[in-house]
Formats: C-alpha cells, structure tokens, sequence
C-alpha cells in the first residue's frame, strides 16, 4: 500500500472524488495536517468522515505570529484532549519566506515540540528558509519522532538529520527536483516517507495535487535505490509503524 503523510485536505476541492482515487490506487493511509484553529477542526472532521484519513493538528508559524500566547495555549490544550483522534502534531515549524522575528517562532515552536514528546506523537516541522535555524532548534530537545517535511536544506543538514534518527519526507516534485532526488541518493530508505502536500507541489506542475500521486515519489526511491516498487512500499510501511505506530 501507499502512504501520503502530508497533505492539507481541507484545503482541496471534490474530497469525495479525491479519497475515491486514493482508494483505486491503493493510497490506504493519508495524513491531512492543519495549520491553524479552524483547518484543525476541519482536519479531525475528514478523519472521521473517511477512515484512511489520519488528522495532524498544528499552527503554522505564521499563524502562530497572529495569536496570543493564551490563544496558542488554548489550541494546545484542545490539541491535547483530542490526542486520541490523531496521529501527530503538525503543520508546525519556523518560516522566514514571509515572516520574521524568528525568536518568536521559536518559541511557538517549542511548546509543540513539548506537547509532541508529552503525548509521544511524532511531530511534522515545517522549515522553509529556516533549514539549519530547525535543526539547530531541534536538536535541543533530544526527541527521535521528527519528520522533516519538504525540507530544502543543503546535504550537510541533510546528513544531520539523518544522525538525530529523524525522518524525512519526499514531495511529489521531486520528479522535477534534483534537490530531492539528490536526498533520496543520501538518505537511507528507512529515514524515508513520501508526501504530496496537496493540494500544492504537483509531479507535474499542475494545479490541484491529491493523495494518489504520492506514488510518483515512490517510484522515484525505487528508481534511485535500484529496488522494486513493492520493496519500496513494504520499506516505508515499516517507517510508518515505527514512527507513527
């Protein structure tokens, strides 16, 4: 089977149509991540209108700057009485694309990474032009079930996160990515997953990815690793139950 762990299904269009697809092309599990208070509720609605979805909650760092910090607490404390309706914490992360005061981010940062290890859910970071600033801020909190979604890093950072025993995840993308195609050459298939991030980063430029073109990064490790597809499969099955099990 295949697994999509990270999409935003809130956020696409005909739901019905997509988790069909999903189906025929044997996408049996798909994680759909919010980002704010109200992508959060929406996400443990799909969770429980369609059982392969699996709900993340999280703020997303801009987001983050747009609340309080008793209005950042309050979600955490929803997040934690939900622990029982999903399988991690995230879209969270640091962002300095469109936003600034990174100490700030940090800080929100933070008090998700806690609630991850309090609830001992893996945690989804979001890490765009904040790459070494992530690991950086990561490696302070000594917690193994980190995955590094869509990360941009350089090989170095790479080879980090790799060493903390992280994970990260392959975009669909990558069929046009040297960047990531040059992460999968480096980066054993164990600290692997695949993700589409719908309805954004289609294979091939379109409009509107869904979960059933997470196979394109599948067959993209089965390329680069020289291993069959069903390999491919079997491997990042494992990944998920360990990380996310």
């Amino acid at each position: 089977m295949f697994i999509d762990v990270h999409s935003h299904l809130e956020m696409c269009e005909n739901l019905d149509r997509i988790i069909w697809n999903a189906r025929k092309n044997d996408v049996k599990i798909i994680l759909t991540c919010g980002v704010d208070i109200k992508t959060n509720r929406k996400s443990l609605e799909i969770s429980e209108k369609f059982p392969e979805v699996k709900s993340c909650l999280g703020i997303y760092p801009s987001d983050c700057l747009k609340l309080s910090g008793k209005e950042i607490d309050s979600e955490i404390e929803f997040i934690g009485k939900n622990k029982n309706k999903i399988i991690a914490i995230g879209e969270v992360g640091l962002d300095l694309k469109h936003i600034g005061d990174l100490d700030k981010q940090k800080e929100n940062l933070g008090k998700f990474i806690l609630l991850a290890k309090r609830l001992k859910l893996p945690v989804i970071i979001h890490s765009r032009k904040t790459e070494k600033e992530a690991v950086d801020f990561l490696e302070n909190f000594n917690y193994k079930k980190i995955v590094m979604h869509c990360f941009s890093g350089n090989m170095k950072l790479i080879k980090r996160i790799v060493e903390n025993g992280w994970s990260l995840s392959v975009p669909t993308n990558v069929k046009n990515s040297e960047h990531f195609q040059k992460m999968i050459e480096i980066v054993p298939i164990e600290n692997l997953f695949c993700e589409t991030d719908s309805p954004f980063l289609h294979p091939d430029k379109l409009r509107n990815n869904e979960p059933t073109n997470v196979i394109e990064s599948y067959k993209k490790i089965a390329e680069i690793k020289k291993i069959k597809l069903i390999e491919v499969e079997k491997r990042i099955e494992r990944n998920f139950e360990r990380v996310f099990g």
